[in-house]
């Protein structure tokens, strides 16, 4: 069953702030192999004019994605998370994500349709610090597939 176009537009509640720490941005860095000294040394991030080390640009998937979770869990939208796979991600940034920030996201659903069977959504999460400075705007797309025949 398609999705519902009314929900385009639907924005949910901020998510509760996410303390962005050193070790987690070293984790991420070593786990995605990028051996930028700006995301592990702070003498090097400041260096480069950031008061702490920041994070890699996809950094912040995480906390966005983790947020999209209230549309997908939106009993109302009906989307079959079962059958959900990750179409697409982007990011455009007013400044890096840096340790101590404590940031929370805002999503909204930007637009609803179906294509061959298959239901797509697209999440925009707009990311804040504690200051309410914008940080980021994240884009997710999501596939919802098609039910296999027979």
């Amino acid at each position: 069953m398609a999705l519902d176009q009314s929900f385009v537009g639907r924005t949910y509640p901020p998510t509760d702030p996410y303390e962005v720490g050193r070790e987690k941005i070293r984790e991420f860095a070593e786990a995605v192999g990028d051996s930028n000294p700006a995301y592990t040394d702070p003498d090097a991030a400041k260096e480069l004019g950031h008061p702490d080390v920041i994070a890699p640009p996809t950094f912040v998937f995480a906390i966005t994605f983790k947020a999209a979770g209230q549309v997908v869990q939106d009993p109302q939208l009906g989307l079959n998370y079962d059958r959900v796979v990750h179409g697409d991600q982007k990011f455009a940034y007013k400044r890096p994500v840096r340790a101590g920030d404590r940031l929370s996201v805002t999503s909204v659903i930007e637009a609803v349709k179906t294509m061959a069977g298959n239901d797509i959504i697209d999440i925009r999460g707009e990311v804040h610090d504690a200051t309410g400075e914008h940080v980021v705007t994240a884009w997710t797309k999501l596939v919802s597939r098609a039910a296999e025949e027979g």
